[in-house]
This record gives structure tokens, sequence and C-alpha cells, in this order.
């Protein structure tokens, strides 16, 4: 008698608790980290947190994270998109934690939806997570080690998803998994094809629209630029000049002294650039000394004698 109620307790917990306990642990700790990463991301967005570090330039092969946040791709309706990764991760620790905390017949219910949630959710995040991977590579031809970490921890919490759970239809699950795949996929390459039709001219010979905001760190360096006779060479259909204006920011670049080379261009000053033997766009002309190429704004700081603030 005592063995059977035994027995139907042990099955009872069971029941009350599908999946496996501690890789609701794992994907509680795996949330953490990626609320942080982009909720760091987010704050420097903000203005409210100071430049993020990632490492010396050309470390693992990247350049920094300040090209890839400040392109057009780094904002969904005027917020950065960090803050919806950092909502995301949020939802998934709360499913992680919840189930493990609540108590009585609602946890039955509960355990099991939230396993639903881990798995469709994890999977839209690893997939729109592989299409920012994929702007970076092919986009941008650059990266971002704290958008590569929010990737990683994306796909990793897709595993765990997926093996913890008590599944006892694999082909409902399956089925759920693919549909929503291909759904964030569609959507992902759409919003990202989209994000970067502000490039597009509004007339002949008229520059990429800057659509990216300016921090007061961006136009103090600007005005900076400027007034120390800084000019940047450009030319109206060149994407890196477009890169590197970005990376100021739209209020910052229209304080920029900025020359347009193309000869069919708005305002041409071919004549100008052909004496200064412009190469290549976008070139700076800063004391004196012209090199070509996106330069981070750090490094324009340094070669400009900048003293302000940093927080760019």
């Amino acid at each position: 008698m005592t063995s059977s109620k035994l027995s139907s307790r042990l099955s009872s917990r069971r029941r009350s608790d599908p999946g496996l306990r501690w890789v609701r642990v794992v994907i509680a700790v795996l949330a953490t980290v990626g609320a942080i990463d982009t909720g760091a991301i987010t704050l420097k967005k903000w203005g409210l947190l100071g430049a993020l570090s990632c490492g010396k330039e050309g470390f693992f092969g990247c350049n920094g994270c300040e090209k890839v946040l400040s392109s057009v791709w780094g904002s969904i309706a005027g917020q950065p998109l960090a803050l919806f990764g950092f909502l995301a991760y949020l939802a998934i620790l709360l499913m992680a934690v919840v189930p493990l905390v609540v108590q009585g017949e609602v946890r039955v219910d509960l355990s099991q939806r939230s396993w639903w949630g881990l798995a469709l959710l994890s999977t839209a995040m690893a997939v729109f997570s592989l299409v920012l991977v994929g702007v970076m590579l092919f986009g941008l031809h650059d990266c971002c080690p704290f958008c590569i970490l929010s990737a990683l921890l994306s796909l990793s919490l897709l595993v765990f998803s997926l093996i913890g759970g008590d599944w006892e239809d694999t082909g409902t699950l399956i089925f759920r998994t693919v549909i929503t795949a291909l759904l964030v996929g569609i959507v992902g390459l759409g919003w990202a094809a989209s994000a970067n039709r502000p490039a597009l001219v509004t007339g002949k010979g008229v520059p990429m629209a800057v659509v990216s905001e300016s921090n007061p760190a961006k136009l103090a360096l600007a005005d900076h630029l400027k007034a120390s006779g800084a000019v940047m060479y450009s030319a109206y259909w060149c994407p890196h000049c477009h890169e590197q204006k970005e990376l100021f920011g739209r209020q910052a670049t229209d304080k920029l002294v900025v020359i347009e080379c193309a000869p069919d261009g708005r305002n041409s000053q071919k004549a100008l650039c052909d004496a200064k033997k412009i190469e290549g766009y976008p070139s700076w002309e800063i004391k004196g000394v012209i090199s070509s190429g996106v330069k981070p704004l750090n490094q324009l700081a340094d070669k400009s004698s900048y003293t302000g603030s940093r927080s760019f």
C-alpha cells in the first residue's frame, strides 16, 4: 500500500513538471547573459552608457561595434534593435523561471505551455540572429563581437529548449518550429532588404539619406572636425561614404565639410578632388594629410586631436 502511494506520488510529480528542470536553469542563465548583452547595447545607443569596448581593431576579424550598431540595420522604428532582443531574452527568462517557483494545479499547464513558448521564441530568435549575421557579413562586411555573442546565445537557447521539453508529439513540434522559422526568415529578410532603401537617392546626384541619430559626442566631434579644417571627400553613389556618415548620424553629418567628387553629383567639386589627387572614397583630409577608407570615430578623434567626450 505504501509502495503504491509512493509510486503514485512520484508519477504525479513528474506530470506536474514536464521536461528537464536543470535545462530550465541553464536556459535562465543564458537568457540572463543575453539580457545583459543586449541591455548594454541599448543603453549605449540611448547615450546612457559609455562606448562599448569590443577589443582592439581586427579582433577576430571584427573592427568593432561602432559600424554595425550605427548602421541602418541597427534600429527599428527609431529604437535600437538591441532593445527588442533584450525584451525577447527577458521573456525567455520568465518562461524558464516562473514554472519553477509557482505552486498548485496551475503549474502543470504553465510548465507545458512554457516549453512551447521557449521552443518557438528561441526558434524565432535564432533565425533572426542568422539574418543579422548575414547582414554583417554581406551588407556591412564587418562584425560586432556583442552581436555574435547574442547570435550564439540564441542558437544555444534553441538547442536547450528542444532537448529540455517533454515532447509527446514530435511531429507537431517539427511542424510548428519549421513554420515559425520560415515566417521569421521571410520577415527578417524583407526587413533587412527594406532597411537599406533609405540609401536610394531622391534625385540625380543626391547622396544617400542618413537615417541614424547623432548623440552629443558625435555632434561635438563633427563641430571639432569642421573647426579644425577637416574635409571628407565623397561621391553620392559611394556605399562606403554612406557607412561613414551613418557612424556620425544625420545631425552630425550635416555639420561636416563634405566635398562631392562625382562629376555628375550635386554641387560637384571634381576639379578640387583631382587637384588633391583623391583616389578612393571616402577620403579624409586632416591636418594636411589625406587618407582613404571608412574611419572609426575614435580614429578621427585621434587624428584631429579631439579632446571632448568619446561616448560615441
